[in-house]
Order: C-alpha cells, then sequence, then structure tokens
C-alpha cells in the first residue's frame, strides 16, 4: 500500500505559479495536485525526507507574493467536495479547496448561503480564510468570523480537529492561517438562509458622506463607498435583504464597452500623460456614477463583482472612527502633491471587530480603504510613492495591512499591531518547529 500511494502522488517540474493580477510568481520544483488527505500526508513525508518547503494555493487570488515557492506546491484544486450539509445547523462543511463559486451555487440548492462574501468568488476556502477576507457591513464580521470549525493537517501529518471547544487555540490561530500552520483540509461555515439583496448605488460627495457616516451606517446593511480621488466625487452602495424579484439595470455597452475597453485605453494613454488621470476620474464619475442605479439578484451574485483588469492594490484597516481623519489626509496629499496620481476608486468598507489573533479588525470595528493602480494591458504604471504616502497615513491611525496584499510591514510592524501575535507564534512554531511552511513573504512577519 506505501507503494502504491508512492507511486500515485507525484509531482510536475517545469510549472510556473501566477497570481491572478500576474503581479508575483514562482517556479516550485514540483507541483501536486493531490485529491485525498492521505496524499498530502505522502507530500509532506516527502517534503520531510528531502528537507524542502511546502506552500498551499487554491484560487491563486492574493495580489502578493504569500502563496509563492521554489520547493514544493500543493494546488487544491481537486478537493473541492461539499462533505455535510446540516440544514438543522444550517452550517456545511466543505474540502479546503472548494471555490466560494462552487460552493455559492452548491449552498442555494440547499436554500442556504453564506451571511457575507467578497468580491471575487474564484477564491478557495481554505485560502479565503488563510487571508482574512472580508467585505462590507457593520454587523458583519470578516468571512473567518463565520468559520465554526476546522481540520488541519500538520508537517507531522497529524490531522487536527478544531472547534472553539476542541483545540481551541489551534482554531483561534486557524481562522486566519496565513498558510503557515499546516494543510487546512476542511471548513465548517455557518450559513444563513438563501436571500436576495436590493442593491442601489447613487452618487454623493466625500464631505456628504464622512460628516453623516453613521446614518448611513445604519440605513444600510452593507453600506460601501467608492472615492474618486482628486475630486469630491462619491458613488455609495447600499445592499440590503428584499423579496423584491430580480432585476437589473447592467448593460453590456455602459459595463464592457466604457466601463473596461475605454477605461483600459485612456488609463494606458495616462501612462505618457499622467496629469490625465484626474480628468479620467471625473469623465468616469460623470459617465457611470452621477445616475442612480439598481439592482436585486441573489445574495452572492450582488456581492460579487469582476475586478476585470490586472492591478496593484492595498487594502489597510483603521478603527472605524479614523474614517474621516484618514480619508481627508489621504485627498489632502493627493492635492498637495501634483506628481502623485491615483486610479479610482479608492473603495471604502467596514466590518465589525472579532477575536481572532491576525484579524486586522481585532477587537475593534474597523473601516478598509483599498486603494488601486490599474495596471491597462499588463503595463506597470508608477506607484510608489502613492503607496507609501497612504502607507504613512494607514500606519498613523492605528492600520493594519489586509494580509493578502502587498504591504512593507515586517515583524516589528506585526508585534505592535496585533497584542495576540506572540500567541499566533507560539502555536506556529509548536505546529511547524522546521518551517516547512514558510516562505520569503512569511519570512518577513515572522523574522
Amino acid at each position: 500500500l506505501q507503494l502504491l500511494l508512492l507511486v500515485q502522488v507525484h509531482g510536475q517540474g517545469g510549472v510556473k505559479f501566477q497570481n491572478w493580477a500576474k503581479t508575483y510568481g514562482s517556479s516550485p520544483e514540483l507541483f501536486f495536485q493531490p485529491a485525498s488527505v492521505e496524499e498530502i500526508r505522502e507530500i509532506l513525508d516527502m517534503a520531510r525526507q528531502r528537507n524542502k518547503r511546502v506552500k498551499v494555493v487554491g484560487g491563486g487570488h492574493s495580489p502578493s507574493d504569500i502563496a509563492c515557492t521554489d520547493d514544493f506546491m500543493i494546488h487544491m484544486g481537486k478537493m473541492n467536495r461539499v462533505l455535510k450539509v446540516d440544514k438543522e445547523k444550517q452550517q456545511v462543511t466543505v474540502e479546503g479547496g472548494i471555490l466560494l463559486s462552487e460552493l455559492n451555487v452548491e449552498l442555494s440548492k440547499h436554500g442556504l448561503a453564506l451571511a457575507n462574501l467578497g468580491a471575487v468568488s474564484e477564491v478557495a476556502a481554505a485560502g479565503v480564510i488563510g487571508t482574512g477576507t472580508h467585505n462590507t457591513g457593520i454587523r458583519h464580521g470578516i468571512l473567518p468570523t463565520q468559520v465554526v470549525a476546522l481540520a488541519l493537517l500538520t508537517t507531522s501529518g497529524e490531522l487536527l480537529e478544531c472547534s472553539e471547544s476542541l483545540n481551541g487555540d489551534v482554531f483561534q490561530a486557524a481562522r486566519l492561517h496565513l498558510g503557515c500552520l499546516g494543510v487546512l483540509v476542511a471548513v465548517t461555515f455557518q450559513c444563513v438562509p438563501l436571500f436576495r439583496l436590493h442593491e442601489v448605488a447613487f452618487p454623493s460627495t466625500l464631505t456628504e458622506v464622512l460628516d453623516h457616516l453613521g446614518d448611513h451606517l445604519k440605513r444600510s446593511e452593507y453600506f460601501r463607498f467608492l472615492w474618486f480621488p482628486h475630486s469630491e466625487n462619491v458613488s455609495v452602495i447600499y445592499q440590503d435583504p428584499t423579496s423584491k424579484p430580480p432585476s437589473s439595470s447592467a448593460s453590456w455597452f455602459w459595463d464592457y464597452a466604457i466601463g473596461y475597453y475605454l477605461l483600459e485605453f485612456l488609463l494606458w494613454v495616462s501612462t505618457f500623460v499622467p496629469s490625465l488621470v484626474c480628468w479620467i476620474n471625473r469623465f468616469f464619475f460623470w459617465l457611470l456614477f452621477r445616475s442612480r442605479v439598481e439592482n436585486v439578484n441573489v445574495s452572492y451574485k450582488i456581492f460579487n463583482y469582476e475586478c476585470r483588469f490586472k492591478q496593484h492594490v492595498q487594502d489597510w484597516a483603521i478603527p472605524i472612527e479614523k474614517t474621516k481623519e484618514a480619508l481627508l489626509e489621504l485627498k489632502a496629499a493627493l492635492e498637495n502633491n501634483p506628481k502623485l496620481v491615483a486610479h479610482y476608486p479608492v473603495e471604502v468598507r467596514f466590518a465589525r471587530g472579532d477575536d481572532i489573533w491576525l484579524s486586522p479588525c481585532f477587537r475593534r470595528d474597523s473601516c478598509y480603504v483599498n486603494i488601486i493602480m490599474y495596471r491597462p494591458y499588463g503595463k506597470n504604471v508608477p506607484r510608489l510613492n502613492y503607496w507609501l504616502t497612504y502607507e504613512g497615513i494607514m500606519k498613523k491611525h492605528g492600520g493594519r495591512p489586509h494580509w493578502a496584499k502587498a504591504h512593507t510591514c515586517t515583524r516589528k510592524d506585526f508585534e505592535t499591531m496585533y497584542p495576540a501575535f506572540p500567541k499566533f507564534c507560539a502555536v506556529r512554531e509548536k505546529l511547524d518547529p522546521t518551517g516547512m511552511f514558510l516562505n520569503a513573504y512569511l519570512e518577513k512577519v515572522f523574522y
């Protein structure tokens, strides 16, 4: 049997891994696509014998090098089954490699849904909680807060079942695990009954939204807004549960011909004439965001939207009471430095505080400020000054970076940002004493 298993698990050489945005990549020595826990055990045994590091990858959406390795890479795509649906408790147990796009469809067949989802669903269940994916809604936590149990395969080949009451410490660490504790082979999510959302988007100004932030947060369950840098323009988005029938005001012409193809072309032109960006931001607000738009659909179709073309992003969480101050400071920095250009939108979302050790919302209600620089036709746009200005403002206001995104923080920063950082480190060192699951990104975090 041992021999048979060894024959089954073979890694591919020559595979090039790239993240979705094609901003980071690596060439793993061997690339594996296991279909069972036993096969993953074999790979970990082989890695131990050959003294290799291991990285597990799902949808590959993280806009950083968190998933990169030159040693062994495990792709979880074949471990994508729904293991159990408990209708009474409204819980679902799935394998770690299932994409949320697959899970959403499966859940809807059972009359269930996840209470909150990020913008992208081509992401694996284990990866979503690994990096602390979030959406918006001050009554809702980040996605890992919906996890009630999980199963973790450690470097030693031991399968740990974890929940609040079982291996509680490992559970608190593994709900946002950074891929450095082991291989997450199964996850149990708390669901809610299937629901529809009514989305309304309408124009406003930055001053209005910041002055009446509390009202907006009360008025809509999933409230966020898009600010168009170099202007006062804001698009406010309310999403709320509804019993109305599905309806859509989307059109291919406006969404794609204008919102994608024309925008990409103009942003490409702006790489030669950077001052055009201010004009582009205003022009597109006028073109696409100045009128009220409404959509009704099943929840996951409203939560999800296409990210369209390749981009660099940063996304930090600051204490919610710092929202106004930080955004006005970012606006002033852009106004006072004509050389700084910022693509639209700056997306502003909100999340409830939680107790997950490495959650950017650890013990505080938070505001996420997401900035973006597109790469029109794959071309890199100078962004360093904007990035560092933004990071400086976020740090000053007690910000914590989104784990999936590229940032310049090191262990010293994280020790200050996260009161429970030493606890997480202790669990990591116990579960992975040799650092099998580390890579360049994680070495900056832990050393």
